[in-house]
């Protein structure tokens, strides 16, 4: 059974939220078929710690308008890979060198794509020489 629409309305907004605090890479996950937990994972990265939380900042108020509360939330304090979880979404906000090393989307390939709106996906990685 594919993700609900409410967990997909859920991410698409965690996604616009977090693009527009200028975050990179932004990806939906559908997995259901593979957690029973969650429907969605929603992962975004972040080029520095401060973006890192204001991109959370920003999902979380996006998501409390439409009657989402965090279920849990960790590693906000560090700033460097932070876990919200809403039930039907976990977003996953990363540092970007963190997303490289720990590559989720690698992790969880076997997971449908859930294609955002264009306004969603964020920004492309900067290019750092």
């Amino acid at each position: 059974m594919p993700a609900t629409e409410r967990a997909v309305e859920l991410a698409v907004a965690a996604a616009r939220a977090a693009s527009d605090i200028k975050a990179e890479e932004i990806i939906a996950l559908d997995v259901s078929e593979q957690l029973v937990l969650t429907d969605v994972f929603l992962i975004a990265s972040g080029t520095n710690e401060r973006q890192v939380g204001a991109i959370v900042d920003a999902v979380e108020e996006a998501l409390f308008k439409l009657g989402a509360k965090p279920v849990r939330r960790e590693g906000k304090s560090a700033g460097r890979w932070v876990l919200i979880d809403f039930g039907d979404v976990v977003v996953h906000v990363q540092h970007s060198e963190d997303r490289v090393y720990y590559a989720l989307e690698r992790l969880w390939k076997d997971c449908p794509v859930i294609e955002l709106p264009e306004d969603a996906r964020g920004t492309e990685p900067s290019d750092v020489a």
